[in-house]
């Protein structure tokens, strides 16, 4: 029987990559979006490979979660590896911003990844295996400019996976974040917040377009989804999966200006000794 794996925001990007490759490595593969009737690349998708199956997700929704983590409990019996992609980012800086902003941009992107990740952790704790996988990013480690919420939100999810990892594999689970540099998706290109329609006199408005033309240009020249997705199917494949995972060289050596130790396996080594009889 084929291991069980759940997918947020596999509409497109690098969710869709993850779906693809997973599938092609044997796994039952749970691929959720929001709308996925809307999402074209994955029902064609879904069409193309019987290993896929389609389930409407809204990580911001209790009532989505728990209906849909549910049913695919009730349906195959446990769930192995949930890969937490659903995100969006937003650009603007604290001074741009309202507080709705903030709040809408920190429910997404890290109160959406915390509220799938509770929804699965009592089966995997009871089962006694498991495997998260979130994907995180290297604004998560280091702060770009103009993306203030944004850079909240991933780091906030990344001191909830360091500190998650070390209590759950205790019971067999393991928890991982995958930090890509810049992505060859539409990720750039549909960026909420402060970009379009900037006001004359915004002090931020040369500032915020260098910023926009820059990032663009990363963008386009970035690794592609495809790359990422290995990297999160290899993760899946390792029996002792490290805390964090770059996708790429450059990310590495970004996270190396700010990280001693770019894999997190010293600080669950560390913390894993408070937890020690």
């Amino acid at each position: 029987m084929s291991s069980v794996a759940v997918i947020t925001g596999a509409g497109r990007g690098i969710g869709l990559a993850t779906t693809r490759a997973l599938a092609a490595a044997g796994w039952d593969v749970i691929a959720t979006a929001r709308r996925p009737e809307a999402a074209e690349s994955l029902r064609q998708l879904a069409d193309e490979l019987p290993a896929v199956t389609l389930r409407a997700l809204d990580v911001t929704s209790d009532g989505s979660v728990d209906s849909c983590i549910g049913s695919v409990l009730a349906d195959r019996g446990g769930i192995d590896l949930l890969v937490n992609n659903a995100g969006a980012g937003h650009r603007g800086t604290l001074e741009q911003l309202a507080l709705s902003e903030l709040a809408q941009a920190m429910e997404l992107n890290f109160f959406g990844v915390a509220r799938v990740t509770k929804a699965v952790l009592p089966a995997m704790r009871e089962a006694g295996a498991g495997r998260v996988i979130t994907v995180t990013s290297l604004n998560g480690i280091v702060a770009l400019p103009f993306s203030d919420a944004y850079n909240a939100a991933k780091f906030a999810v990344e001191g909830l996976m360091e500190s998650l990892a070390t209590v759950m594999r205790e019971f067999g689970v393991y928890i991982s974040v995958v930090e890509p540099g810049p992505v060859r998706t539409a990720f750039f290109a549909n960026l909420g917040g402060h970009v379009d329609n900037i006001d004359d006199d915004d002090p931020y408005r040369e500032l915020i377009s260098r910023f926009t033309e820059r990032m663009s240009a990363l963008g386009s020249g970035g690794q592609s989804a495809e790359s990422v997705a290995e990297v999160i199917r290899d993760i899946a494949a390792d029996p002792l999966p490290a805390l964090r995972y770059q996708s790429s060289e450059p990310a590495r050596a970004i996270a190396a200006q700010k990280l001693v130790d770019t894999t997190g396996r010293s600080i669950l080594t560390a913390t894993g000794t408070l937890l020690q009889p």
